[in-house]
């Protein structure tokens, strides 16, 4: 069973999928609140903390997309989008926003429930213990720590805070520092989705996490280098 403080908004306008959302859930042990339009999910997830934003694309008012966009404004919270079948657009503009993972209406509960566990299995600070090894999983370069136990990237010494996609991100290019990934790779690989070359959400991921570290130190930001025509690499300064 989920921890009670894990608070989980669901954001969809029509009744009964909160209502079926919100059964499987609640019986896994999380809280749940709800939010019928845009306008009401924002500031709900703004001033509220949640450990999840279950979100859904189409909205009265403000649409998915745009909740998703401001929401990265102000917090990191995880973003599990719902999009119907064939709207792979909104898909592609979700992740270029921020969001972290999508399920295709119509849905199984099942499946809800477990990319909802895999979000938070990648966000939790405890998710990546190793105790049984007792060996730490720190990668440590000059101006860039990430702390892979604890979940936590210190740029220039400062914590910065990140999605579980920036750090997930992050943490694959700092595992082959000097290596340099293809879009089409790291799309693979960090999204584990291909969606026929278009490839803007790696972009814009990269754009988010650079403006990111560079506001606290603009060293680490400069190690994550463009090699034009090919993809992205880490950088280590030598």
């Amino acid at each position: 069973m989920a921890d009670q403080k894990e608070r989980i908004l669901v954001v969809d306008d029509e009744e009964r999928i909160r209502r079926l959302l919100r059964m499987y859930l609640e019986k896994e042990g999380y809280e749940i609140e709800e939010a019928e339009d845009g306008e009401t999910a924002l500031q709900k997830a703004t001033e509220g903390d949640y450990t999840l934003v279950i979100l859904d694309v189409m909205l009265p008012g403000i649409d998915g997309v745009e909740v998703c966009a401001r929401l990265r404004q102000f917090k990191s919270t995880p973003v599990l989008m719902l999009t119907a079948k064939g709207e792979e657009v909104n898909r592609v503009q979700g992740f270029e926003v921020g969001a972290d993972d999508y399920v295709v209406k119509p849905f199984s509960p099942r499946e809800v429930i477990y990319r909802v566990k895999a979000i938070l299995r990648r966000s939790s600070a405890t998710a990546y213990l190793t105790k049984e090894s007792g060996t730490s999983n720190n990668i440590v370069f000059p101006h860039l720590t990430i702390e892979h136990d604890a979940h936590r990237v210190l740029a220039g010494g400062h914590e910065v805070s990140l999605t579980p996609k920036e750090y997930e991100l992050l943490h694959y290019l700092a595992v082959s520092p000097d290596k340099v990934f293809s879009r089409e790779e790291l799309l693979k690989d960090v999204w584990n989705y291909e969606f026929f070359g278009d490839l803007r959400t790696v972009d814009t991921h990269v754009k988010r996490l650079r403006e990111k570290l560079n506001k606290v130190s603009p060293d680490s930001a400069s190690m994550i280098t463009t090699v034009w025509g090919v993809g992205y690499k880490l950088e280590v300064p030598k």
